[in-house]
């Protein structure tokens, strides 16, 4: 085959796989409610996730952050750690046997025992710290851009990949969740959460939250959607807020 010829089939495929990937389209979900539960309102949900089927949370502000083990039909703190007023907590997740918990400004990370919350070690953490789940394998952090970024067990970077959706930057990327195979994350300050391919950073399907939370259970101090937690034993996933009233199991159900 002449070279002539080969850059014509390589152009060919070229525009084949553009079609093909123009042609894909963003799947569009909303929420139904299963079942609610009870949610401490003092709670400024940060992180959200379960392990060994017990439901634990990071709480943020400064004077009040917290990382707490929750009795889910109640809503009540079982354990909880309390933070010097200086820290800001941010997201939370299990690896291993360590428990990894991230700070809003103040460029530390510290990482506890799994099973007895003891403090093992702090970090210099390079970035601000907003969500963090893990695949199993590595940590995965947002910071508030639209990037997600791949650390190993001592916070070192692994690599990094922009979230977009349709072409363009998806920024405010804050709570995440690792749900098979694929990235949920919060879109701060909206009622919006991505599913995102961590291989890519593409958006694969966005779920639309909009009036979960109904009128009737808001006040003047209830804040924006932030907490996604999903039980692998059960298979169900949870929804709730900062300083919401409710937390609710929910299933996805898609637009038509």
């Amino acid at each position: 085959m002449t070279m002539r010829r080969i850059y014509l089939v390589l152009s060919i495929l070229a525009t084949a796989l553009l079609c093909c990937a123009c042609e894909t389209k963003v799947k569009e979900y909303k929420v139904k409610v299963v079942k609610e539960y009870p949610h401490d309102t003092d709670s400024y949900t940060q992180g959200l996730f379960f392990h060994g089927g017990d439901l634990y949370e990071s709480t943020g502000q400064y004077g009040s952050s917290t990382f707490r083990k929750v009795d889910l039909a109640t809503g009540e703190a079982l354990e909880k750690l309390d933070f010097n007023r200086k820290y800001f907590v941010e997201g939370s997740v299990v690896l291993g046997n360590n428990l990894y918990i991230l700070t809003w400004e103040s460029k530390v990370a510290f990482i506890y025992d799994a099973a007895t919350l003891e403090y093992k070690s702090t970090y210099t953490y390079p970035r601000e710290g907003w969500g963090l789940t893990t695949d199993g394998k590595q940590l995965i952090a947002s910071d508030g851009s639209a990037r997600l970024y791949f650390l190993d067990g001592e916070y070192k970077l692994q690599r990094s990949v922009e979230v977009t959706l349709d072409g363009r930057p998806v920024r405010y990327l804050n709570e995440l969740e690792f749900i098979d195979g694929r990235v949920w994350a919060n879109v701060y300050t909206t009622d919006l959460i991505v599913i995102i391919n961590p291989s890519t950073g593409a958006v694969e399907a966005t779920v639309d939250c909009t009036g979960l939370l109904p009128a009737k259970l808001r006040d003047s101090r209830t804040d924006v959607l932030n907490g996604i937690a999903f039980d692998p034993v059960s298979r169900k996933t949870y929804l709730t807020g900062k300083y919401w009233k409710r937390l609710y199991e929910v299933e996805l159900v898609e637009k038509k």
